[in-house]
């Protein structure tokens, strides 16, 4: 039987009052060894989606500082806030984890959402 899971992200820059569309992601299988699960930009309303891969730990890489720069905002070099990373762990590998982030240049929030 396959797994039917999958672990879903969403970013809204709440500084500008919208998603963030075409911001770069990644997802990562962490175990013995790294494995990219998937990596690609965010959809026009902020949302990117890759099945789960199974029970396990992972990491969701978010590239905020890319993303912010893409957008004309000017930001010292280094960065504050550059790549917000999240390790979680999938326990059920049938459902969804969906991880809602918000951000402004100086700081994130991340949790598992519904």
């Amino acid at each position: 039987m396959q797994d039917s899971g999958k672990i879903s992200l969403h970013a809204v820059d709440v500084a500008a009052g919208k998603p963030a569309r075409g911001m770069s992601v990644e997802i990562w299988r962490i175990g013995p060894t790294r494995q990219l699960l998937r990596a690609g930009t965010l959809a026009a309303n902020g949302t990117f989606e890759a099945p789960s891969g199974g029970i396990g730990q992972y990491e969701a890489l978010f590239h905020i500082g890319a993303h912010l720069r893409a957008r004309g905002m000017d930001l010292p070099e280094p960065p504050f806030l550059d790549v917000a990373s999240f390790r979680f762990g999938v326990a059920d590998a049938g459902v969804e984890y969906h991880l809602p982030l918000k951000f402004t240049p100086w700081g994130f929030s991340l949790f598992r959402g519904a």
